[in-house]
Protein backbone atom coordinates (compact mmCIF):
# COMPACT_ATOMS: atom_id res chain seq x y z
CA UNK A 1 0.00 0.00 0.00
CA UNK A 2 1.40 3.74 -0.92
CA UNK A 3 0.30 6.55 1.43
CA UNK A 4 -0.53 9.96 0.23
CA UNK A 5 2.43 11.40 1.46
CA UNK A 6 4.36 8.62 -0.13
CA UNK A 7 2.50 9.37 -3.75
CA UNK A 8 3.21 12.96 -3.39
CA UNK A 9 6.59 12.78 -2.36
CA UNK A 10 7.43 10.06 -5.08
CA UNK A 11 6.08 11.54 -8.01
CA UNK A 12 5.85 8.72 -10.57
CA UNK A 13 2.55 7.22 -12.26
CA UNK A 14 3.31 3.32 -10.54
CA UNK A 15 2.83 5.17 -6.74
CA UNK A 16 -0.34 7.52 -7.39
CA UNK A 17 -2.02 4.55 -9.05
CA UNK A 18 -0.98 2.12 -5.88
CA UNK A 19 -2.89 5.20 -4.08
CA UNK A 20 -5.54 5.50 -6.07
CA UNK A 21 -6.51 1.38 -5.32
CA UNK A 22 -6.75 1.58 -1.86
CA UNK A 23 -8.27 4.96 -1.52
CA UNK A 24 -11.35 5.64 -0.85
CA UNK A 25 -12.52 7.95 -4.09
CA UNK A 26 -15.20 11.21 -2.59
CA UNK A 27 -18.12 12.16 -4.63
CA UNK A 28 -20.29 15.19 -4.08
CA UNK A 29 -22.26 16.29 -1.23
CA UNK A 30 -25.76 16.73 -3.22
CA UNK A 31 -25.03 13.04 -4.52
CA UNK A 32 -24.37 11.78 -1.18
CA UNK A 33 -27.66 13.43 0.26
CA UNK A 34 -30.00 12.30 -2.80
CA UNK A 35 -28.53 8.57 -3.04
CA UNK A 36 -29.28 8.10 0.79
CA UNK A 37 -32.11 9.38 0.12
CA UNK A 38 -32.84 6.82 -2.83
CA UNK A 39 -31.48 4.25 0.32
CA UNK A 40 -34.34 5.13 2.40
CA UNK A 41 -36.76 3.55 -0.22
CA UNK A 42 -34.69 1.15 -1.96
CA UNK A 43 -37.37 -1.71 -2.69
CA UNK A 44 -39.35 1.05 -5.05
CA UNK A 45 -36.48 2.57 -6.38
CA UNK A 46 -35.88 1.56 -9.94
CA UNK A 47 -32.13 1.43 -11.48
CA UNK A 48 -33.32 4.59 -13.65
CA UNK A 49 -33.70 7.28 -10.85
CA UNK A 50 -30.48 5.81 -8.99
CA UNK A 51 -28.87 6.65 -12.71
CA UNK A 52 -30.58 9.78 -12.91
CA UNK A 53 -28.39 10.86 -9.32
CA UNK A 54 -25.34 9.00 -10.12
CA UNK A 55 -24.58 10.51 -13.82
CA UNK A 56 -24.64 14.15 -11.99
CA UNK A 57 -21.26 13.40 -10.60
CA UNK A 58 -18.56 11.81 -12.72
CA UNK A 59 -16.63 9.96 -9.45
CA UNK A 60 -19.69 8.77 -8.81
CA UNK A 61 -20.10 6.87 -12.30
CA UNK A 62 -16.09 6.37 -11.56
CA UNK A 63 -17.22 4.29 -8.67
CA UNK A 64 -20.36 2.52 -10.03
CA UNK A 65 -18.53 1.45 -13.52
CA UNK A 66 -15.09 0.09 -11.49
CA UNK A 67 -17.22 -1.65 -8.67
CA UNK A 68 -19.20 -3.08 -11.62
CA UNK A 69 -16.73 -4.61 -13.74
CA UNK A 70 -14.83 -5.86 -10.81
CA UNK A 71 -17.31 -7.92 -9.95
CA UNK A 72 -19.38 -8.97 -12.96
CA UNK A 73 -21.00 -12.43 -13.64
CA UNK A 74 -18.35 -14.74 -15.21
CA UNK A 75 -21.78 -15.32 -17.54
CA UNK A 76 -21.50 -11.14 -18.19
CA UNK A 77 -18.36 -11.54 -21.18
CA UNK A 78 -18.69 -7.84 -21.95
CA UNK A 79 -18.06 -5.08 -20.32
CA UNK A 80 -20.51 -2.46 -18.55
CA UNK A 81 -19.82 0.90 -19.76
CA UNK A 82 -23.31 2.29 -19.39
CA UNK A 83 -24.50 3.32 -15.89
CA UNK A 84 -27.94 2.33 -15.78
CA UNK A 85 -26.76 -1.21 -16.90
CA UNK A 86 -24.57 -1.51 -14.30
CA UNK A 87 -26.86 -0.53 -11.62
CA UNK A 88 -29.32 -3.09 -13.37
CA UNK A 89 -26.66 -5.84 -13.17
CA UNK A 90 -25.39 -5.57 -9.25
CA UNK A 91 -29.05 -5.02 -8.26
CA UNK A 92 -30.28 -2.43 -5.75
CA UNK A 93 -29.11 -4.04 -3.14
CA UNK A 94 -25.95 -4.81 -4.00
CA UNK A 95 -25.74 -0.94 -5.04
CA UNK A 96 -26.59 0.87 -1.88
CA UNK A 97 -24.50 -2.08 0.52
CA UNK A 98 -21.17 -2.22 -1.39
CA UNK A 99 -20.40 1.04 -3.24
CA UNK A 100 -19.92 4.04 -0.15
CA UNK A 101 -21.32 7.45 -0.65
CA UNK A 102 -18.07 8.66 0.76
CA UNK A 103 -15.73 10.83 1.16
CA UNK A 104 -17.16 13.90 0.54
CA UNK A 105 -15.37 15.93 -1.83
CA UNK A 106 -16.42 19.33 0.12
CA UNK A 107 -14.62 17.53 3.49
CA UNK A 108 -11.81 16.39 1.49
CA UNK A 109 -10.77 19.90 -0.07
CA UNK A 110 -12.62 21.62 3.63
CA UNK A 111 -9.06 23.42 3.98
CA UNK A 112 -8.22 23.53 0.04
CA UNK A 113 -10.85 26.42 -0.94
CA UNK A 114 -9.24 27.74 -4.35
CA UNK A 115 -8.82 23.38 -5.29
CA UNK A 116 -12.11 22.93 -4.32
CA UNK A 117 -13.86 25.57 -6.33
CA UNK A 118 -11.47 24.28 -9.46
CA UNK A 119 -12.52 20.76 -8.86
CA UNK A 120 -16.51 21.79 -8.94
CA UNK A 121 -16.36 23.43 -11.28
CA UNK A 122 -14.33 20.50 -13.42
CA UNK A 123 -17.16 18.38 -12.49
CA UNK A 124 -19.83 20.67 -14.18
CA UNK A 125 -17.86 20.80 -17.14
CA UNK A 126 -17.93 17.23 -17.58
CA UNK A 127 -21.17 16.67 -16.54
CA UNK A 128 -21.96 19.35 -19.35
CA UNK A 129 -19.85 17.48 -21.66
CA UNK A 130 -21.74 14.44 -21.11
CA UNK A 131 -25.02 16.07 -21.47
CA UNK A 132 -23.93 17.69 -24.77
CA UNK A 133 -22.34 14.46 -26.70
CA UNK A 134 -25.34 12.49 -25.31
CA UNK A 135 -27.46 14.89 -27.14
CA UNK A 136 -24.93 14.82 -30.24
CA UNK A 137 -25.43 11.50 -30.57
CA UNK A 138 -29.41 11.06 -30.07
CA UNK A 139 -29.36 13.68 -33.04
CA UNK A 140 -26.54 10.97 -34.79
CA UNK A 141 -29.59 8.18 -34.42
CA UNK A 142 -26.65 6.40 -32.27
CA UNK A 143 -28.15 3.29 -30.16
CA UNK A 144 -25.37 3.79 -27.58
CA UNK A 145 -25.55 7.44 -26.83
CA UNK A 146 -24.85 6.26 -23.03
CA UNK A 147 -21.65 5.08 -23.67
CA UNK A 148 -20.76 8.53 -25.30
CA UNK A 149 -22.02 10.08 -22.32
CA UNK A 150 -19.96 8.38 -20.08
CA UNK A 151 -16.57 8.35 -22.12
CA UNK A 152 -16.80 12.39 -22.23
CA UNK A 153 -18.11 12.79 -18.39
CA UNK A 154 -14.74 10.43 -17.23
CA UNK A 155 -12.64 12.56 -19.77
CA UNK A 156 -11.09 14.04 -17.04
CA UNK A 157 -11.62 11.86 -14.25
CA UNK A 158 -8.14 11.56 -13.51
CA UNK A 159 -7.68 15.24 -13.32
CA UNK A 160 -10.55 15.65 -10.62
CA UNK A 161 -8.75 13.06 -9.04
CA UNK A 162 -5.80 14.94 -8.30
CA UNK A 163 -6.93 17.65 -7.52
CA UNK A 164 -8.77 16.23 -4.49
CA UNK A 165 -6.18 14.31 -3.20
CA UNK A 166 -2.86 16.90 -4.60
CA UNK A 167 -4.50 20.51 -4.36
CA UNK A 168 -1.06 21.79 -3.67
CA UNK A 169 0.59 20.58 -7.06
CA UNK A 170 -2.57 20.68 -8.93
CA UNK A 171 -2.42 24.63 -7.82
CA UNK A 172 0.75 25.12 -8.67
CA UNK A 173 0.37 24.10 -12.48
CA UNK A 174 -2.68 26.05 -12.83
CA UNK A 175 -0.61 29.35 -11.45
CA UNK A 176 2.12 28.44 -13.78
CA UNK A 177 -0.17 28.03 -16.82
CA UNK A 178 -1.56 31.68 -15.94
CA UNK A 179 1.34 33.42 -15.92
CA UNK A 180 2.52 31.91 -19.40
CA UNK A 181 -0.46 31.57 -22.04
CA UNK A 182 2.46 29.63 -23.93
CA UNK A 183 2.77 26.65 -21.79
CA UNK A 184 0.88 23.90 -22.46
CA UNK A 185 -0.88 21.71 -20.40
CA UNK A 186 1.01 18.74 -20.50
CA UNK A 187 4.32 20.48 -20.00
CA UNK A 188 3.48 22.06 -16.72
CA UNK A 189 1.81 18.68 -15.73
CA UNK A 190 5.14 17.23 -16.42
CA UNK A 191 7.24 19.65 -14.83
CA UNK A 192 5.05 19.92 -11.52
CA UNK A 193 3.50 16.32 -10.84
CA UNK A 194 6.49 13.94 -12.80
CA UNK A 195 3.77 12.81 -15.68
CA UNK A 196 0.90 13.71 -17.20
CA UNK A 197 -2.48 13.05 -16.48
CA UNK A 198 -3.58 11.41 -19.66
CA UNK A 199 -0.25 8.81 -18.23
CA UNK A 200 -2.30 8.43 -15.17
CA UNK A 201 -5.70 8.00 -16.59
CA UNK A 202 -4.63 5.37 -19.04
CA UNK A 203 -3.43 3.61 -16.26
CA UNK A 204 -5.99 4.26 -13.99
CA UNK A 205 -8.53 2.65 -16.92
CA UNK A 206 -6.77 -0.49 -16.47
CA UNK A 207 -6.07 -1.00 -12.53
CA UNK A 208 -9.58 -0.12 -11.64
CA UNK A 209 -10.41 -2.66 -14.62
CA UNK A 210 -12.90 -0.47 -16.97
CA UNK A 211 -14.06 -1.10 -20.17
CA UNK A 212 -11.57 -0.35 -22.71
CA UNK A 213 -14.58 1.46 -24.59
CA UNK A 214 -13.75 4.52 -22.76
CA UNK A 215 -9.84 4.66 -23.30
CA UNK A 216 -11.05 4.30 -27.32
CA UNK A 217 -13.09 6.85 -27.33
CA UNK A 218 -10.89 9.48 -25.38
CA UNK A 219 -8.19 8.73 -27.38
CA UNK A 220 -7.62 11.71 -29.48
CA UNK A 221 -5.37 9.90 -32.05
CA UNK A 222 -8.89 8.50 -33.32
CA UNK A 223 -10.49 11.79 -33.61
CA UNK A 224 -10.81 10.55 -37.55
CA UNK A 225 -13.82 8.42 -36.18
CA UNK A 226 -16.97 9.76 -35.69
CA UNK A 227 -17.78 8.74 -32.03
CA UNK A 228 -14.23 9.78 -30.86
CA UNK A 229 -15.05 13.14 -32.67
CA UNK A 230 -18.22 13.44 -30.55
CA UNK A 231 -16.66 12.69 -27.39
CA UNK A 232 -13.96 15.75 -28.52
CA UNK A 233 -16.36 17.98 -29.67
CA UNK A 234 -18.69 18.01 -26.20
CA UNK A 235 -15.73 17.94 -24.01
CA UNK A 236 -14.13 21.00 -25.91
CA UNK A 237 -17.39 22.67 -25.89
CA UNK A 238 -17.89 22.30 -22.48
CA UNK A 239 -14.89 23.62 -21.69
CA UNK A 240 -15.01 26.96 -23.73
CA UNK A 241 -18.26 27.47 -22.57
CA UNK A 242 -17.35 26.76 -19.52
CA UNK A 243 -17.79 30.65 -18.07
CA UNK A 244 -20.14 31.86 -20.63
CA UNK A 245 -21.30 31.90 -24.39
CA UNK A 246 -18.20 34.64 -25.13
CA UNK A 247 -15.05 32.72 -25.53
CA UNK A 248 -13.47 33.16 -28.93
CA UNK A 249 -13.04 29.43 -29.74
CA UNK A 250 -16.72 29.13 -29.24
CA UNK A 251 -17.32 29.85 -32.84
CA UNK A 252 -15.09 27.38 -34.23
CA UNK A 253 -16.53 24.70 -32.21
CA UNK A 254 -20.04 25.07 -33.89
CA UNK A 255 -18.97 24.92 -37.24
CA UNK A 256 -16.57 21.48 -36.06
CA UNK A 257 -19.78 20.41 -34.39
CA UNK A 258 -22.23 22.05 -37.43
CA UNK A 259 -19.80 19.39 -39.99
CA UNK A 260 -20.41 16.26 -37.32
CA UNK A 261 -24.17 16.57 -37.20
CA UNK A 262 -24.54 17.55 -40.73
CA UNK A 263 -26.34 20.66 -39.90
CA UNK A 264 -25.72 24.23 -39.77
CA UNK A 265 -24.20 26.27 -37.18
CA UNK A 266 -27.38 27.97 -35.77
CA UNK A 267 -28.56 24.71 -35.45
CA UNK A 268 -26.03 23.65 -33.22
CA UNK A 269 -26.61 27.16 -31.22
CA UNK A 270 -29.98 26.36 -30.43
CA UNK A 271 -29.04 22.56 -29.92
CA UNK A 272 -26.45 23.36 -26.57
CA UNK A 273 -28.99 26.34 -25.77
CA UNK A 274 -26.20 28.81 -27.02
CA UNK A 275 -27.56 32.97 -27.74
CA UNK A 276 -28.22 33.03 -31.38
Amino acid sequence: MVTLAEARARRTVVDWVAFFTSAEIPILRQTALELNALRERQEEVGAKQITRVVINDPLMMFKVLAYANNHRARSQLHDLVQVEQAIIMMGNATFFERIPFSPLVEDVLNAHATALMDVLKLMIRAHRAGYFCAEFASHLKDLHAEELRVAASLHDFAEMLMWCFNPDQMNLIAERQQADATLRSKHAQQSVLGFTLQTLQTELVKVFNLPSLLTDLMDEAQLHLPRVKNVQLAVNLARHSADGWHNAALPDDYQDIAQLLHVDAARVKHLVGAPL
